[in-house]
Protein backbone atom coordinates (compact mmCIF):
# COMPACT_ATOMS: atom_id res chain seq x y z
CA UNK A 1 0.00 0.00 0.00
CA UNK A 2 0.95 3.69 -0.13
CA UNK A 3 4.62 4.30 0.74
CA UNK A 4 6.10 7.26 2.22
CA UNK A 5 8.71 9.59 0.84
CA UNK A 6 11.63 8.17 0.03
CA UNK A 7 14.47 10.31 -1.59
CA UNK A 8 15.47 9.85 -5.20
CA UNK A 9 18.60 11.23 -6.97
CA UNK A 10 16.53 11.38 -10.31
CA UNK A 11 16.35 15.59 -10.60
CA UNK A 12 19.11 15.88 -13.40
CA UNK A 13 17.19 13.44 -15.51
CA UNK A 14 13.74 14.73 -15.28
CA UNK A 15 11.23 15.32 -18.50
CA UNK A 16 8.05 16.21 -18.53
CA UNK A 17 7.41 14.97 -21.80
CA UNK A 18 8.36 11.51 -23.85
CA UNK A 19 8.06 9.93 -26.72
CA UNK A 20 6.33 6.12 -26.10
CA UNK A 21 8.16 3.37 -27.24
CA UNK A 22 6.16 2.33 -30.46
CA UNK A 23 6.86 -0.96 -32.14
CA UNK A 24 7.95 -0.62 -35.83
CA UNK A 25 7.71 3.19 -35.15
CA UNK A 26 10.24 4.59 -32.80
CA UNK A 27 13.22 3.39 -34.56
CA UNK A 28 16.91 5.56 -34.44
CA UNK A 29 15.54 7.72 -37.71
CA UNK A 30 12.15 8.17 -36.13
CA UNK A 31 14.31 9.80 -33.08
CA UNK A 32 16.36 11.57 -35.08
CA UNK A 33 13.50 13.06 -37.09
CA UNK A 34 11.86 13.48 -33.51
CA UNK A 35 14.76 14.86 -32.27
CA UNK A 36 14.82 18.01 -35.21
CA UNK A 37 11.68 19.16 -33.86
CA UNK A 38 12.66 19.54 -30.15
CA UNK A 39 15.40 19.22 -27.65
CA UNK A 40 13.68 18.56 -24.67
CA UNK A 41 11.51 15.39 -25.42
CA UNK A 42 12.66 12.02 -24.30
CA UNK A 43 12.95 9.22 -26.71
CA UNK A 44 12.30 5.64 -26.38
CA UNK A 45 13.30 2.92 -28.38
CA UNK A 46 11.11 0.41 -29.43
CA UNK A 47 10.76 -2.41 -27.24
CA UNK A 48 14.20 -4.31 -27.59
CA UNK A 49 14.37 -7.75 -25.91
CA UNK A 50 17.31 -9.52 -23.97
CA UNK A 51 17.66 -12.08 -25.98
CA UNK A 52 17.28 -10.42 -29.75
CA UNK A 53 20.58 -8.39 -27.56
CA UNK A 54 22.48 -11.22 -26.37
CA UNK A 55 22.27 -13.71 -28.80
CA UNK A 56 20.85 -11.47 -32.22
CA UNK A 57 22.85 -11.07 -35.67
CA UNK A 58 22.03 -7.47 -35.87
CA UNK A 59 23.06 -4.43 -33.56
CA UNK A 60 20.05 -3.19 -32.06
CA UNK A 61 21.65 -0.45 -29.64
CA UNK A 62 22.72 1.37 -32.33
CA UNK A 63 22.15 5.22 -32.10
CA UNK A 64 23.37 8.55 -33.51
CA UNK A 65 24.25 11.05 -30.89
CA UNK A 66 22.24 13.60 -31.54
CA UNK A 67 18.75 11.73 -30.11
CA UNK A 68 20.01 12.12 -26.69
CA UNK A 69 18.42 12.16 -24.06
CA UNK A 70 17.37 8.82 -25.24
CA UNK A 71 15.96 6.01 -23.08
CA UNK A 72 16.20 2.08 -24.11
CA UNK A 73 13.57 0.06 -23.61
CA UNK A 74 13.78 -3.48 -22.50
CA UNK A 75 12.07 -6.36 -22.55
CA UNK A 76 12.59 -9.46 -20.43
CA UNK A 77 12.74 -10.99 -16.79
CA UNK A 78 16.00 -13.48 -16.71
CA UNK A 79 17.50 -11.03 -14.25
CA UNK A 80 21.49 -11.88 -15.64
CA UNK A 81 20.63 -11.00 -19.18
CA UNK A 82 18.61 -7.76 -17.51
CA UNK A 83 22.09 -6.70 -15.89
CA UNK A 84 24.11 -7.53 -18.71
CA UNK A 85 22.01 -5.51 -21.29
CA UNK A 86 21.47 -3.08 -19.03
CA UNK A 87 25.67 -3.02 -18.89
CA UNK A 88 25.48 -2.76 -22.84
CA UNK A 89 23.48 -0.11 -22.22
CA UNK A 90 25.39 2.21 -20.43
CA UNK A 91 28.56 1.67 -22.65
CA UNK A 92 26.47 2.77 -25.38
CA UNK A 93 25.39 5.95 -23.17
CA UNK A 94 21.92 5.47 -23.44
CA UNK A 95 20.33 8.33 -20.91
CA UNK A 96 17.96 5.49 -19.26
CA UNK A 97 17.07 1.60 -19.41
CA UNK A 98 13.19 1.38 -18.72
CA UNK A 99 11.88 -2.25 -18.03
CA UNK A 100 8.33 -3.18 -20.35
CA UNK A 101 6.00 -4.25 -17.72
CA UNK A 102 2.91 -3.36 -19.71
CA UNK A 103 3.19 -4.97 -23.34
CA UNK A 104 0.15 -7.83 -23.64
CA UNK A 105 1.41 -9.51 -26.78
CA UNK A 106 0.96 -13.70 -26.75
CA UNK A 107 4.45 -13.51 -27.88
CA UNK A 108 6.16 -11.43 -24.99
CA UNK A 109 3.70 -13.43 -22.79
CA UNK A 110 5.47 -16.46 -23.92
CA UNK A 111 8.86 -15.47 -22.97
CA UNK A 112 7.59 -14.29 -19.67
CA UNK A 113 7.90 -10.46 -19.79
CA UNK A 114 6.00 -7.30 -20.50
CA UNK A 115 1.96 -7.00 -18.71
CA UNK A 116 2.13 -10.60 -17.09
CA UNK A 117 4.50 -9.46 -15.22
CA UNK A 118 2.01 -7.19 -12.99
CA UNK A 119 1.67 -10.81 -11.46
CA UNK A 120 4.68 -11.38 -10.35
CA UNK A 121 6.02 -7.71 -8.85
CA UNK A 122 8.75 -9.47 -6.14
CA UNK A 123 10.49 -10.32 -9.94
CA UNK A 124 9.53 -7.28 -11.64
CA UNK A 125 11.50 -5.53 -8.56
CA UNK A 126 14.29 -7.80 -8.17
CA UNK A 127 14.86 -6.89 -12.00
CA UNK A 128 15.42 -3.75 -11.45
CA UNK A 129 17.76 -4.18 -8.50
CA UNK A 130 19.65 -6.12 -10.42
CA UNK A 131 19.68 -3.35 -13.23
CA UNK A 132 20.33 -0.39 -10.63
CA UNK A 133 23.41 -2.65 -8.98
CA UNK A 134 24.71 -3.18 -12.84
CA UNK A 135 24.45 0.43 -13.79
CA UNK A 136 24.57 2.29 -10.64
CA UNK A 137 25.11 5.67 -12.66
CA UNK A 138 22.02 5.37 -15.12
CA UNK A 139 18.36 5.50 -14.16
CA UNK A 140 16.19 2.40 -14.06
CA UNK A 141 12.76 2.81 -14.94
CA UNK A 142 9.59 0.93 -15.47
CA UNK A 143 6.54 1.31 -17.88
CA UNK A 144 3.17 -0.56 -16.58
CA UNK A 145 -0.45 -0.46 -16.86
CA UNK A 146 -3.17 0.11 -14.35
CA UNK A 147 -3.81 -4.49 -14.20
CA UNK A 148 -3.96 -7.67 -15.77
CA UNK A 149 -7.19 -8.53 -16.74
CA UNK A 150 -9.80 -9.34 -13.82
CA UNK A 151 -6.92 -7.87 -11.74
CA UNK A 152 -7.80 -4.36 -11.83
CA UNK A 153 -8.08 -3.19 -8.84
CA UNK A 154 -6.03 -0.34 -7.50
CA UNK A 155 -4.92 -2.90 -4.34
CA UNK A 156 -3.50 -4.83 -7.25
CA UNK A 157 -1.22 -2.03 -8.41
CA UNK A 158 -0.48 -0.95 -5.25
CA UNK A 159 1.13 -4.35 -5.09
CA UNK A 160 3.76 -3.21 -7.70
CA UNK A 161 4.72 -0.04 -6.68
CA UNK A 162 5.07 -0.95 -3.06
CA UNK A 163 7.73 -3.31 -4.62
CA UNK A 164 8.80 -0.95 -7.11
CA UNK A 165 9.25 1.43 -3.75
CA UNK A 166 11.30 -1.00 -2.24
CA UNK A 167 13.90 -0.56 -4.81
CA UNK A 168 13.62 2.85 -5.12
CA UNK A 169 13.13 2.72 -8.52
CA UNK A 170 12.87 6.66 -9.52
CA UNK A 171 10.62 6.62 -12.82
CA UNK A 172 7.25 5.10 -13.28
CA UNK A 173 5.50 5.58 -16.43
CA UNK A 174 1.67 4.41 -15.98
CA UNK A 175 -0.51 3.45 -19.13
CA UNK A 176 -4.16 4.09 -17.73
CA UNK A 177 -5.84 1.47 -18.84
CA UNK A 178 -5.53 -2.91 -18.22
CA UNK A 179 -4.13 -4.75 -20.57
CA UNK A 180 -6.55 -7.44 -21.77
CA UNK A 181 -3.98 -10.77 -21.82
CA UNK A 182 -6.32 -12.94 -23.38
CA UNK A 183 -8.50 -12.49 -26.16
CA UNK A 184 -7.73 -8.59 -27.45
CA UNK A 185 -4.09 -7.93 -29.84
CA UNK A 186 -1.70 -5.64 -28.63
CA UNK A 187 -3.65 -2.95 -31.32
CA UNK A 188 -7.21 -3.71 -29.29
CA UNK A 189 -5.35 -3.41 -26.09
CA UNK A 190 -4.30 0.38 -27.07
CA UNK A 191 -8.16 1.40 -27.35
CA UNK A 192 -10.64 -0.48 -25.76
CA UNK A 193 -9.65 -0.97 -22.10
CA UNK A 194 -11.16 2.16 -20.61
CA UNK A 195 -8.97 4.80 -19.77
CA UNK A 196 -8.82 5.79 -16.06
CA UNK A 197 -6.52 9.14 -15.97
CA UNK A 198 -8.18 9.52 -12.09
CA UNK A 199 -6.22 6.31 -10.58
CA UNK A 200 -3.36 7.41 -12.00
CA UNK A 201 -3.65 10.96 -10.07
CA UNK A 202 -4.65 8.81 -6.72
CA UNK A 203 -0.86 6.46 -7.94
CA UNK A 204 0.52 9.78 -7.75
CA UNK A 205 -0.95 11.83 -4.53
CA UNK A 206 -0.15 7.99 -2.61
CA UNK A 207 3.21 7.61 -4.20
CA UNK A 208 4.46 10.74 -4.28
CA UNK A 209 8.15 9.89 -4.43
CA UNK A 210 7.80 8.62 -7.63
CA UNK A 211 8.66 10.56 -11.09
CA UNK A 212 5.15 9.86 -12.37
CA UNK A 213 4.08 9.71 -15.92
CA UNK A 214 1.01 9.37 -17.25
CA UNK A 215 0.29 7.41 -21.31
CA UNK A 216 -3.12 6.74 -23.02
CA UNK A 217 -4.96 8.16 -25.27
CA UNK A 218 -2.96 11.83 -24.97
CA UNK A 219 -4.14 13.61 -28.57
CA UNK A 220 -3.54 17.49 -27.68
CA UNK A 221 -1.05 19.38 -26.36
CA UNK A 222 -3.80 21.13 -24.18
CA UNK A 223 -4.38 17.77 -23.38
CA UNK A 224 -0.81 17.22 -21.67
CA UNK A 225 -0.60 19.93 -19.77
CA UNK A 226 -3.85 19.33 -17.94
CA UNK A 227 -2.40 15.87 -16.62
CA UNK A 228 0.80 17.97 -15.56
CA UNK A 229 -1.78 19.61 -12.96
CA UNK A 230 -1.48 16.25 -11.59
CA UNK A 231 1.38 13.90 -12.19
CA UNK A 232 5.13 14.78 -13.17
CA UNK A 233 5.23 14.03 -16.76
CA UNK A 234 3.11 12.55 -19.94
CA UNK A 235 4.29 10.08 -22.53
CA UNK A 236 2.63 10.53 -25.81
CA UNK A 237 2.63 7.77 -28.64
CA UNK A 238 0.45 7.73 -31.49
CA UNK A 239 -0.38 11.53 -31.62
CA UNK A 240 2.97 12.66 -31.41
CA UNK A 241 3.75 9.95 -34.39
CA UNK A 242 0.91 11.09 -36.36
CA UNK A 243 1.39 14.74 -36.26
CA UNK A 244 5.23 14.81 -35.03
CA UNK A 245 4.88 19.12 -35.30
CA UNK A 246 3.13 18.83 -31.73
CA UNK A 247 7.15 17.65 -30.37
CA UNK A 248 7.96 21.55 -31.44
CA UNK A 249 5.06 22.93 -29.84
CA UNK A 250 6.09 21.52 -26.90
CA UNK A 251 9.27 23.44 -27.08
CA UNK A 252 7.73 26.49 -27.96
CA UNK A 253 4.49 26.10 -25.94
CA UNK A 254 5.88 24.84 -22.62
CA UNK A 255 10.01 25.13 -22.48
CA UNK A 256 10.20 28.64 -24.17
CA UNK A 257 12.32 28.20 -27.27
CA UNK A 258 11.35 26.26 -29.89
CA UNK A 259 14.41 24.43 -31.99
CA UNK A 260 12.84 25.08 -35.21
CA UNK A 261 9.78 27.73 -36.65
CA UNK A 262 8.79 26.14 -39.84
CA UNK A 263 8.52 22.58 -40.94
CA UNK A 264 10.90 23.18 -44.03
CA UNK A 265 13.47 23.42 -41.72
CA UNK A 266 12.88 19.78 -40.55
CA UNK A 267 13.30 18.85 -44.11
CA UNK A 268 16.27 20.93 -44.47
CA UNK A 269 18.27 18.93 -41.22
CA UNK A 270 16.99 15.49 -42.40
CA UNK A 271 18.41 15.53 -45.92
CA UNK A 272 22.06 15.28 -44.79
CA UNK A 273 20.86 12.43 -42.49
CA UNK A 274 19.10 10.73 -45.62
CA UNK A 275 22.13 11.19 -47.35
CA UNK A 276 24.63 9.58 -45.44
CA UNK A 277 22.48 7.09 -44.67
CA UNK A 278 21.82 6.27 -48.61
CA UNK A 279 25.45 6.64 -49.12
CA UNK A 280 26.00 3.55 -46.81
CA UNK A 281 23.43 1.38 -48.91
CA UNK A 282 19.96 1.86 -46.64
CA UNK A 283 17.12 2.72 -48.06
CA UNK A 284 15.39 6.12 -48.67
CA UNK A 285 11.86 4.79 -47.10
CA UNK A 286 13.04 3.48 -44.09
CA UNK A 287 13.63 7.58 -42.91
CA UNK A 288 11.32 9.28 -44.79
CA UNK A 289 8.50 7.05 -43.87
CA UNK A 290 8.33 8.55 -40.35
CA UNK A 291 7.78 11.69 -42.23
CA UNK A 292 4.45 11.72 -43.67
CA UNK A 293 2.73 13.01 -40.71
CA UNK A 294 5.49 16.18 -40.94
CA UNK A 295 2.64 18.84 -42.37
CA UNK A 296 -0.35 17.13 -40.50
CA UNK A 297 -3.37 19.48 -40.29
CA UNK A 298 -1.85 22.09 -43.33
CA UNK A 299 -2.88 22.57 -46.88
CA UNK A 300 -1.02 20.42 -49.17
CA UNK A 301 -0.29 18.04 -46.41
CA UNK A 302 -2.70 15.09 -48.07
CA UNK A 303 -0.45 15.69 -51.32
CA UNK A 304 2.61 15.80 -49.75
CA UNK A 305 1.70 12.10 -47.85
CA UNK A 306 0.58 10.54 -50.79
CA UNK A 307 3.84 11.75 -52.96
CA UNK A 308 5.84 10.07 -50.20
CA UNK A 309 4.23 7.36 -50.18
CA UNK A 310 3.78 6.40 -53.63
CA UNK A 311 7.66 7.21 -54.34
CA UNK A 312 9.40 7.01 -51.18
CA UNK A 313 9.68 2.45 -51.15
CA UNK A 314 11.48 3.03 -54.53
CA UNK A 315 13.42 5.66 -53.90
CA UNK A 316 17.47 5.84 -54.15
CA UNK A 317 18.12 9.44 -53.67
CA UNK A 318 16.05 12.83 -52.09
CA UNK A 319 14.49 13.53 -55.35
CA UNK A 320 11.05 12.83 -53.73
CA UNK A 321 11.93 14.38 -50.85
CA UNK A 322 12.74 17.93 -52.78
CA UNK A 323 9.38 17.83 -54.83
CA UNK A 324 7.30 17.15 -51.89
CA UNK A 325 8.71 20.39 -50.16
CA UNK A 326 8.78 22.26 -53.54
CA UNK A 327 4.73 21.28 -53.55
CA UNK A 328 3.93 22.76 -50.39
CA UNK A 329 5.90 25.59 -51.36
CA UNK A 330 3.77 25.85 -53.89
CA UNK A 331 0.58 25.31 -52.18
CA UNK A 332 1.30 27.85 -49.50
CA UNK A 333 1.77 30.40 -51.97
CA UNK A 334 -1.66 29.68 -54.12
CA UNK A 335 -3.06 30.00 -50.26
CA UNK A 336 -1.16 33.23 -49.41
CA UNK A 337 -2.66 34.55 -52.89
CA UNK A 338 -5.73 33.69 -52.18
CA UNK A 339 -5.78 35.25 -48.55
CA UNK A 340 -4.25 38.77 -50.04
CA UNK A 341 -7.51 38.23 -52.72
CA UNK A 342 -10.15 37.78 -49.73
CA UNK A 343 -8.33 40.51 -47.77
CA UNK A 344 -8.87 42.94 -50.54
CA UNK A 345 -12.56 42.21 -51.44
CA UNK A 346 -13.27 42.53 -47.73
CA UNK A 347 -11.37 45.96 -47.76
CA UNK A 348 -13.23 47.27 -50.75
CA UNK A 349 -16.23 46.08 -49.28
CA UNK A 350 -15.60 47.72 -45.64
CA UNK A 351 -15.01 51.27 -47.96
CA UNK A 352 -18.12 51.25 -49.75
Amino acid sequence: MPQTTKPTSFSSHRHAFSVAPMLDWTDRHCRYFHRQLSDSVLLYTEMVTTGAIIYGKYDLLEYNREEHPVALQLGGSDIKDLAHCARLAAERGYDEINLNVGCPSDRVQNGRFGACLMAEPQLVADCIKAMQDAVPDVPVTVKTRLGIDEHDSYEFLCALLDRLTDVSCPRVILHARKAWLQGLSPKENRDIPELNYDRVYQAKRDYPHFDLHINGGVQTLEEAKRHLAHVDGVMIGRAAYQNPWMLQEIDSVIGGRAKVQERFEVVERMIPYIEGYLAKGGRFWHVVRHMLGLYQGLPGARQWRRLLSEQGPRANSIQPLLDGQALLLEQAQRTAEHVASFSERLEGEVKV
